[in-house]
């Protein structure tokens, strides 16, 4: 996808259309949030003009985002003010995401975020 905020709708409809595949519909709004902050986060801070996005499901009721980009920097927490417009995704990912992190790869790096199922009661 292009690394522009823009790519952020692709992005969610993927997202959705994955987990519905899945069966996986109670994660698809946590699930399109975490995406739209990890893609936008790449748009602003990578100079690359192509993003990586997939969504994989590495076990029963557990998926993983990943977005991929051409920049080595991680991801670092912001401690923004309450006006600021910006600054607040990581916190996001934290609340919504059982774990995240970065993969530094040869030419960039890969950040991920893995999202659980809660059982049923």
């Amino acid at each position: 996808m292009p690394c522009a905020a823009e790519s952020a709708e692709p992005a969610r409809q993927l997202v959705r259309t994955a987990l519905s595949t899945w069966g996986l519909k109670s994660l698809e709004d946590d699930g399109a949030l975490v995406v739209t902050e990890l893609v936008a986060n790449a748009a602003h801070h990578t100079k690359g003009r192509l993003i990586r996005v997939s969504v994989s499901r590495p076990a029963e009721g557990r998926v993983r985002i990943d977005v991929v980009d051409r920049s080595k920097i991680r991801p670092q927490h912001r401690d923004p003010d309450e006006y600021a417009e910006r600054g607040r995704g990581l916190f996001l990912i934290e609340l919504l995401t059982d774990r995240w992190g970065t993969d530094l790869l040869p030419f960039g790096k890969r950040v991920w975020a893995v999202l659980t199922e809660e059982p049923a009661i």
